[in-house]
């Protein structure tokens, strides 16, 4: 059964730009000026204002059905958010109609539906009487929502003075506490902790056991393959596909990715980097396998790099951090620490074949000073992606893991023919 139905929702903004009106002298420029400020001219006199149409939304369309769990994903501005608030009711479509069975529970941004002159406890009781329930149903739960936001030194301190955080673990406890029929979900999670990140994912999953719907905004693709069934990914206000989460996560991670296997620079004032090291190269130098032009999951491949040390004496190593386009660390490695003078430094690191699953990768490299002190972090310094490759294996589906090693692994038969006896 469809709880939500989107048919050819679209929403446009109009973004006003002032232009000053344009002085064909310093003179004249100086009269507008002084005319503004002792003859009373009108603002609008002196300047011109042009509208621009935004389209955050066009000709959106997709059903959602009772109990799935939505990942949506997109990159900043595709209309993620704009999405969630008309689904929220809190802003209108300009055209198109929302078709929603039963009851809406957001968490948005942080604060969204708190009053801040009012406590912790009022705030629970105000929320709950929005979404439709009994100052009994609120009862029930309320133990529950102060556990799990874990507000219970401040349960009667005005929300005002409560942090980022603090928002975020109550407004969520309340909302998936309170029995909506959907529970929408923003960004907003980002702003919590390491463990409530994961307290709350459990949450989600046990609110969609229930046979409740879920919709869940986030850049973590991680998080998104962890909850959710289905997702939407969207692009400049656009659906651009919808359908089973890894399938539209690899779809949109590939569009995202751009492979770069070589940053150089001729000089140190052009380069990245301060006044002690300067960044003169990073490269990916692939072994390709079979004459291939591109990187698998069997290809050798070295990190290399040059850096400018700009320092008369310094022990230095550089640590190399290889991550996955999701935020995840693969791996970190660090070269010895040593003694240098002035001048260029070179090295690389090996990546052997048959170590990395397919996937999209970035190299960051960080040059740190008496194995403590970082000098200079080059974050996402190269990017590239790794090919999928299989030889006598039938199945086709993703290959799970970040890491795909080839070990040393057999089986043999250590006895036979027990059944028969």
């Amino acid at each position: 059964m469809a709880v939500i139905t989107a048919e050819g929702i679209s929403k446009r903004y109009i973004i006003d730009h002032k232009r000053g009106k344009k002085s064909s002298s310093i003179k004249d420029a100086l009269s507008d000026q002084f005319g503004k400020i002792f003859k009373g001219k009108k603002t609008q006199e002196l300047e011109h204002i042009e509208h621009e149409e935004f389209w955050a939304l066009r000709d959106v369309n997709f059903s959602i059905e009772q109990g799935d769990r939505i990942g949506i994903v997109g990159h900043n501005g595709a209309g993620k958010s704009t999405l969630l608030k008309v689904l929220s009711k809190i802003t209108e479509p300009t055209s198109g109609r929302i078709h929603i069975r039963g009851r809406i529970a957001s968490l948005l941004e942080v604060g969204t539906g708190f009053h801040p002159e009012l406590t912790g406890r009022e705030n629970i009781f105000l929320n709950g009487a929005i979404l439709g329930m009994t100052r009994e149903e609120i009862r029930k739960q309320f133990d529950a929502i102060v556990d799990f936001g874990g507000i219970e030194k401040f349960l009667d301190t005005p929300v005002k003075r409560y942090s980022s955080g603090m928002y975020v673990r109550l407004g969520f406890a309340i909302a998936a506490h309170l029995d909506p029929e959907i529970l929408i979900i923003d960004e907003v999670l980002a702003v919590g902790d390491a463990e409530f990140q994961k307290k709350s994912l459990g949450k989600m999953r046990d609110v969609s056991a229930t046979g409740r719907t879920i919709l869940f905004v986030s850049h973590n693709m991680t998080a998104v393959q962890a909850l959710c069934n289905k997702s939407l990914y969207f692009e400049r206000g656009q659906l651009i596909e919808q359908g089973e989460t890894n399938q539209v996560i690899a779809s949109y991670m590939s569009k995202v990715s751009k492979t770069k296997l070589l940053r150089e620079w001729s000089t140190p004032e052009e380069a990245p980097g301060n006044d002690l090291v300067r960044i003169k190269k990073i490269e990916i130098v692939p072994e390709y396998v079979d004459g291939q032009l591109f990187i698998d999951v069997r290809t050798p491949f070295r990190i290399r790099f040059e850096y400018w040390n700009l320092m008369d004496r310094a022990n230095l190593n550089l640590s190399l951090h290889l991550n996955s386009m999701t935020g995840e660390c693969i791996f970190n490695v660090g070269s010895l620490s040593q003694p240098y003078s002035k001048g260029i430094i070179a090295g690389e690191c090996l990546v052997p074949g048959h170590f990395l699953n397919d996937g999209t990768y970035n190299v960051s490299m960080m040059i740190v000073k008496d194995t403590v002190t970082p000098l200079y972090n080059m974050e996402e310094g190269l990017i590239f992606d790794v090919a999928d490759y299989r030889e006598g294996v039938a199945w086709y589906g993703k290959w799970p893991g970040y890491v795909r090693p080839q070990l040393s692994f057999h089986t043999e038969m250590i006895e036979e023919n027990i059944l028969n006896d």
